[in-house]
């Protein structure tokens, strides 16, 4: 596999988890074949990430007392940058550990900190996030959701979209309208913890080129929640869904989406007695690009170890990240094909295939491109 490039920012002591994580790794996805492995963090397998709950390795930067590992952000830095160069399935665990947790842990009550983190420290329970709608698509300022105030609590109704894993998951993190209109863009909006087991909540999936399903279209019929499930202060919920998404847009997921299938076909290059000069030239020239981009991502890791929410910076290492992405295919196809009397092997075009299929994607999870560029720009003082 390709092994990442050691940078002097990250702590001898997160580096230092490599091995162990290796180690595992070697042993859980023993006879995975690429197009499996290629899945890595749309791949569901709740055992898997109870395993390496088992071993601490979920909830990493919680702290101790939620049964977190209190680590800082350079730890699960490490962690899933090994996880995602070797396609291990960590989308059962990904959403709670990355954003969810966090997010709890930073605007949740003392009840519900105490109720869920450890839950998501054990691999439990599992998250999705409800943000996008079927009106708004990647305008969250205009969605349509609402939470209405009852004697009890909240009565929620409308519909979310593009919601990955919804009918696996035990919980949503919903942002919904708790006052206001959609006219009012940013006012108004608040964060609902939903559990998906209440009735009057539908969930349907949506099936994918690749014959997967991930993503589902959620509704809700008049679903009664309790006046906890509020996150936060009420009309809160922007300022903390831009917190969260700086989670989300930020570390190695990013960059490393194609790297299973970059790490085959380097593994088809070495067995070539002869390899063309364009390939080698393309593989020098795609490592010069990831080098800096997982650079600019450990940046924004020291930010986020510093308890800073780098917005800007995660909407732009996102942003380039993905373009990076989306291209290692396009360009991998391009080589495979351009010399017909060399048979690419059936594992190594099948993997291809899939990421060809699903890279599409990458520009749409945590933000389009031009949702990412318009954050960049007023970021900068541009718009």
């Amino acid at each position: 596999m390709l092994r990442p490039l050691g940078l002097s920012c990250l702590p001898a002591s997160a580096d230092a988890l490599r091995p162990a994580v290796r180690a595992f790794l070697d042993e859980a996805l023993r006879g995975r074949p690429t197009d499996r492995l290629a899945r890595s963090w749309m791949g569901f397998d709740a055992e898997f990430s109870r395993a390496l709950a088992q071993r601490g390795w979920v909830g990493m930067t919680l702290p101790a007392q939620y049964g977190g590992g209190g680590k800082d952000a350079f730890h699960r830095f490490v962690l899933a940058e090994e996880l995602l160069a070797r396609g291990a399935p960590v989308s059962a665990h990904w959403i709670a550990d990355r954003q969810s947790g966090p997010l709890i842990l930073k605007y949740g009550s003392d009840a519900q900190r105490a109720f869920f983190l450890p839950k998501v420290c054990a691999a439990e329970i599992f998250f999705c996030i409800g943000m996008s709608e079927p009106q708004s698509g990647s305008d969250l300022a205009g969605l349509r959701t609402r939470a209405t105030r009852t004697a009890d609590g909240w009565r929620l109704k409308g519909q979310k979209l593009w919601t990955t894993n919804a009918h696996r998951a035990n919980y949503m993190i919903a942002l919904v309208r708790t006052s206001g209109s959609p006219e009012d863009r940013h006012q108004g909006l608040s964060q609902m913890i939903v559990d998906l087991s209440l009735p009057g909540i539908t969930v349907r999936t949506i099936g994918d080129l690749t014959g997967d399903a991930h993503f589902n279209e959620v509704f809700f019929d008049d679903v009664l929640l309790p006046a906890d499930a509020l996150i936060g202060e009420q009309g809160a919920g922007w300022a903390q869904v831009t917190a969260e998404l700086a989670f989300e847009r930020s570390g190695p997921e990013r960059i490393y989406g194609s790297m299973v299938l970059f790490d085959a076909w380097l593994e088809h290059l070495r067995s070539l007695q002869r390899v063309d000069p364009g390939s080698l030239v393309l593989a020098g020239r795609l490592l010069t690009q990831l080098a800096p981009l997982r650079e600019m991502s450990l940046a924004l890791t020291a930010r986020l170890a510093a308890g800073a929410s780098p917005v800007t910076e995660a909407a732009l290492v996102k942003d380039l990240g993905t373009e990076f992405e989306q291209a290692v295919p396009n360009l991998l196809a391009d080589a495979l094909y351009a010399s017909p009397e060399v048979v690419a092997p059936d594992m190594l075009r099948r993997t291809l295939h899939y990421v060809l299929q699903v890279c599409p994607t990458f520009s749409l999870r945590g933000g389009t491109r031009e949702i990412l560029r318009g954050v960049i720009a007023r970021g900068l003082g541009l718009r």
